[in-house]
């Protein structure tokens, strides 16, 4: 078979488990270190050899056709397709045109240039899964193997089957599109791509494997959006275009963004993304694998740690920031707290829809949408959402999620007396 130079990515889902912060924009659009998550994996491969991609668009379709436009920027063809009902991985993959073998990513998945090339150079057959090693396989889609070939996938087994989880990265000759027009629906309702490989097996057709061992990072859940950001920190060169004054204190990798400046009294433990025009100081407290946006600013007296702060916010005075995602265009008061540790140091919970979640963080702190206003002395309890335009007034306790277009304010009884 010839070299892969198509690809598609599957860029059409909300992100509901990222709310409130994918209120007016796909996951796959979220920032990491300045860029949305989707121009990394495009950035991937690129560099993997791919020269032209299918974007399957949905949600908030526009932001991603704006950004990205032809791709010839990035160095690639780009054409985009949409999905209008979200109904599966399969109906996804089944509306590209290919005539040739093609790979298949997420568009809120990181993944090394390295193992999607692992993948393109294994592919012989008519389909191709990268499978990676996991300790809870029951959370996954289990591949179980007979060598290289792929004997069965099973979705969250109850019982042991294997420790490799599909990747959600494939290669795929021109056979899977008959085999998506007879995939029906799956047990959750969809027709997702995973059955369609089953169908392929079960005729006999060529399925293999390849393990994967570089970065495999999803954005599915807030935790884990941290997590990305965490990976790409770990791995950028320190960068410095703005301005840093005498006084400031750096130790780790720092990049600093165009036209920003950290001012006198600033202590940095990298590594810190700090994008352009943004303003830092007098006397902040910056701790490592935090990303601050473009247009924002962190003041005096301001700590933050492991956080996500997008464009245009503003955390001017006093105020604790840590294990947090904190949208754009938000204003804390001075005071604004936000807690990340329960008092009896269990693993935080956040409520996602209608269900409690587990982060499986001892540390978790908030996620607030889109042009969030605090007043002061705020505390935000561990674990909570704000949703977007909401302002909350002075002196509360945000110990509930908080809906979006919300204002609340505390009650409290005022006794005044003469003085004599």
């Amino acid at each position: 078979m010839g070299e892969i130079r198509n690809a598609v990515v599957l860029a059409a889902g909300r992100g509901t488990r990222l709310q409130p912060v994918t209120s007016d924009t796909s996951k796959c659009m979220l920032p990491l270190l300045g860029r949305p998550i989707l121009w990394h994996i495009l950035d991937t491969v690129h560099k993997a050899g791919i020269t032209h991609v299918q974007i399957v668009v949905g949600y908030r379709k526009e932001k991603i056709i704006d950004y990205f436009g032809d791709g010839l920027e990035i160095g690639l063809h780009i054409s985009y397709i949409e999905q209008k009902t979200r109904d599966g991985t399969a109906r996804a993959i089944g509306l590209a045109t290919m005539d040739d073998d093609f790979l298949v990513l997420n568009g809120d998945t990181l993944v090394d240039f390295e193992d999607i090339e692992k993948i393109m150079k294994s592919h012989s057959g008519d389909a191709t899964l990268g499978v990676r090693r996991v300790e809870d396989p029951q959370q996954y889609g289990v591949v179980e193997l007979e060598g290289d070939r792929v004997k069965s996938i099973v979705e969250k087994p109850r019982e042991f089957i294997s420790d490799l989880a599909n990747a959600g990265i494939y290669a795929f000759s021109h056979e899977i599109f008959a085999a998506i027009e007879k995939t029906g629906k799956s047990e959750r309702g969809e027709y997702e791509i995973t059955s369609s490989i089953e169908l392929l097996v079960k005729e006999g057709r060529e399925v293999r494997a390849v393990e994967l061992t570089g970065v495999w990072s999803d954005i599915g859940s807030p935790w884990n959006y941290l997590d990305s950001n965490k990976v790409l920190l770990s791995r950028a060169n320190p960068s410095i275009k703005g301005t840093v004054e005498e006084g400031v204190v750096v130790k780790g990798a720092l990049i600093l963004g165009k036209g920003s400046v950290i001012r006198s009294g600033t202590y940095i433990e990298g590594p810190v993304y700090i994008g352009e025009n943004s303003k830092i100081g007098p006397n902040t407290y910056i701790r490592s694998f935090t990303s601050i946006g473009n247009n924002s600013r962190a003041g005096n007296a301001v700590e933050l740690k492991n956080s996500i702060i997008m464009d245009n916010t503003n955390i001017s005075h006093l105020s604790y920031v840590g294990d947090s995602i904190i949208g754009s265009g938000c204003n804390f008061g001075a005071g604004t707290l936000v807690g990340n540790l329960r008092l009896d140091e269990k693993s935080v919970k956040m409520r996602i829809g209608d269900e409690l979640y587990d982060t499986g963080r001892r540390k978790m702190g908030c996620v607030v949408g889109d042009d969030v206003k605090t007043g002061l002395n705020v505390m935000i309890n561990s674990g909570r959402k704000i949703g977007s335009k909401s302002m909350i007034g002075p002196g509360v306790v945000v110990y509930r999620d908080i809906p979006k277009d919300t204002f609340v304010i505390k009650k409290q009884e005022l006794e005044i007396k003469e003085l004599k």
